[in-house]
Parts: C-alpha cells; sequence; structure tokens
C-alpha cells in the first residue's frame, strides 16, 4: 500500500533543513560536462523549486531535461486514450460486480469520507463504477490531496516545471520511460487480485495511510533523503505491505534500467534528470548505483556547486 502513495501523497508544509539536499551533481568517467539528478515529490508545486539550493543554475546550465517520461507526451490524444482504458476494468465489469457486498459497504464508506458521495449515487457510479481498484484508489487519494490543499494548481508541479521551463530554454526534453511502460506500473501490470487487496488495505488503514502521508511530505520538504527513505519503508507487518517484488517493480528494477541509460544520455549531452526522490537514496539508490559505476555524485547545496565547471 504504501509504495502506491509515491503517485498520490499531499503536501502539508515546505521547510528546509540544514544539511537539505534534493539535487546532485554527477561528473567524471570521461563527462565533458556535469549532469545533474533532483529528486522530486510527484504533487509538489513548482514554486518549490526556488527552496531547492541550485536548481535553476542546475536547469540554465545543462542542454537537455530528462523526467521519468515525456510529460507533454502524456496529454496527447492517443496517449491520453491508452490510460483512460487502463483504468477501466476489463470486459466492462463494474466494481459491485468483483467485490462482495460487504467489500462494497467498506469502499463506499471510504468514499463518502473523502468526496462526499459513494457508488450509490449514479453520477458517481457513472464516472468511477468500472474503474480498476488500483484506479480508483489513485484517484480517491489524488481527491483527498486537493481537498486539504487550497490552492492546489494541478498545472503548475515542480515535475512538469523543468520539462516546460527547459522547453521554453530551447533545450532538449527526453524521458527515461515510455508512457506504456508507465502505464503498466501504475494500473495494468498488479493481478486484479492484488488490486482489489490493496484498495481494501487503504480503505481499511485511512489512518496509516494518512500518517504515511504526512511523513514523506514532511520528508520532502525538509529535503531529508535518509527520511525519505524511511517514510517510503513504513510496514504494517502484514499482506498490505508491499512485497519485495512489487518494490523491485516500481523501484529498485527502475533503478537499475536508469542507471544503465544514463550514461549514454550524458555523454551525448548535459543533462537535469528529473525522477522522484524515492529512487534516489539507499544502497539500491540512484545515486549509490551511479557511484558503483564509477561516476563521482555529489549533493548540490548551494547555486555555487551547481555551476559548470
Amino acid at each position: 500500500m504504501k509504495k502506491s502513495l509515491l503517485f498520490s501523497l499531499f503536501m502539508l508544509f515546505a521547510f528546509a533543513g540544514a544539511n537539505a539536499q534534493l539535487l546532485y551533481k554527477v561528473s567524471g568517467k570521461g563527462l565533458d560536462k556535469p549532469s545533474y539528478i533532483i529528486g522530486t515529490y510527484h504533487l509538489a508545486p513548482a514554486t518549490f523549486v526556488d527552496s531547492i539550493p541550485g536548481a535553476r543554475t542546475a536547469l540554465e546550465s545543462v542542454e537537455q531535461v530528462c523526467g521519468e517520461v515525456v510529460m507533454s507526451e502524456m496529454f496527447q490524444p492517443e496517449n491520453l486514450q491508452k490510460v483512460q482504458a487502463a483504468m477501466l476494468l476489463p470486459d466492462g465489469q463494474e466494481l459491485e460486480t468483483i467485490f462482495s457486498p460487504a467489500e462494497m459497504e467498506r469502499i463506499n464508506a471510504y468514499m463518502k469520507s473523502i468526496i462526499g458521495a459513494d457508488l450509490s449515487n449514479p453520477m458517481i457510479k457513472g464516472s468511477m463504477g468500472k474503474m480498476s481498484p488500483a484506479a480508483l484508489a489513485s484517484q480517491l487519494q489524488m481527491v483527498q490531496y486537493v481537498k486539504l490543499t487550497p490552492g492546489f494548481n494541478p498545472n503548475e508541479m515542480i515535475d512538469s516545471y523543468f520539462q516546460t521551463e527547459g522547453a521554453r530554454m530551447g533545450k532538449s526534453i527526453a524521458g527515461l520511460e515510455t508512457i506504456d511502460f508507465q502505464i503498466g506500473v501504475l494500473y495494468t501490470g498488479t493481478p486484479l487480485e492484488r488490486q482489489k487487496e490493496k484498495l481494501l488495505c487503504v480503505v481499511d488503514n485511512s489512518e496509516f495511510t494518512l500518517m504515511v502521508m504526512k511523513k514523506v511530505a514532511s520528508a520532502y520538504f525538509s529535503q531529508d533523503m535518509a527520511a525519505i527513505k524511511e517514510a517510503f519503508d513504513e510496514k504494517m507487518g502484514n499482506s498490505c505491505d508491499s512485497t519485495p517484488e512489487e518494490d523491485n517493480a516500481l523501484i529498485y528494477d527502475r533503478n537499475v534500467n536508469w542507471v544503465v541509460s544514463m550514461p549514454a544520455i550524458m555523454s551525448e549531452k548535459s543533462t537535469l534528470f528529473v525522477v522522484g526522490a524515492g529512487h534516489l537514496p539507499g544502497e539500491r539508490g540512484v545515486i549509490e548505483l551511479l557511484r558503483k559505476e564509477g561516476y563521482t555524485v555529489e549533493a548540490v547545496n548551494s547555486p555555487a556547486q551547481a555551476v559548470v565547471e
């Protein structure tokens, strides 16, 4: 359950610690110019960029911005159709046909607490009744984010900021993954029975879900990598916890794949990589994997450190 919160955590407050670090410089191993990696919180506002020392300087210095995906491609009609199709149950099924009446009571109670209505409402049933459990969990958590965050603007998020601003500056925009791959990670890669179980975990453990949201938000906005990893590793000690296989699919296998791709990208153009902060810390994180490949990876704690050497 906690890993799915990577795509739906909400912001409570923002402050920078004395040892704050979300931006890293990558150099050595034959690179003509340094590249950079910045960890993001997928729903953080674009204005938080000003709180990350050296972020704007790094963006200005590079030739290219590389995100997890090319954000503009997500809004192309054919890709929007793919996402919408992936969010639906297969073969015209409905949530009320795959969950028992007792389970639906729990789901409806949770929906009512979040959005003030449930699937007994024809409008809600029409828009959400055929969603996959994974998609419904994601949508409800997004609604909770918007509800608890006055002024939330989905058009001014930190991930899209770097790509939009980079494009405005005339820089190349690239992605480490395809839209199809991310659709699999978010919606279609998890068996339906496991999706059902994880939705019920969210429904039945709302206080734990809220606690993890707060811990991740606090860790990110204090720019504390150790606390970010600790929050992502929070467990309940039951089947609601993500399995090692799920962790690999969502985090660690992707880290390895990215580090395989990054050398060629950095060699061709100096690049600012913009990825979820949860991918950076730990022995299996992108930072340590790059160091093991022979690169020098240093935390940037001031604009001066981000100046191209």
